[in-house]
């Protein structure tokens, strides 16, 4: 007996494991929720997503304290466009305009994280990530 297949995919029984959820898509993620913790100022996460968010959001905070239209640039690379704050700012002029002289005399350290225990649906250990004051 013939297998039946599926629609939207290659080969006559299609597709037989779920993709892989890959680099890219992790890649896109971060910059998603750098992002929104630069306009929001805090952020919850896992703990696995915090490991590579801290150093992330570190080095746009680098960035920013050059100030320069070379760091603006590389920063631009990271950071989403149309991610906007309340007042309609978005994320790379507050990046420039407000972290940047906040962290200016500060050499490092700017996030905080705060545990908040575990997700009720898959008992993931989430952290609250925010700015240092």
């Amino acid at each position: 007996m013939a297998a039946q297949g599926r629609k939207h995919v290659h080969g006559k029984t299609g597709v037989r494991f779920k993709a892989a959820y890959t680099a890219q898509k992790y890649k896109s993620m971060l910059r998603n929720v750098v992002s929104e913790l630069i306009v929001n100022g805090s952020v919850k996460v896992t703990s696995g997503v915090k490991k590579d968010l801290v150093p992330l959001a570190d080095k746009m905070v680098g960035y920013a304290k050059a100030g320069d239209l070379a760091a603006r640039r590389q920063a631009a690379r990271v950071i989403r466009n149309g991610i906007v704050d309340a007042n309609g700012v978005e994320a790379l002029d507050k990046l420039f305009a407000e972290l940047g002289p906040k962290f200016k005399d500060r050499n490092g350290g700017y996030t905080t994280s705060v545990k908040l225990g575990a997700r009720k649906g898959d008992n993931a250990e989430v952290v609250l990530i925010s700015w240092v004051d």
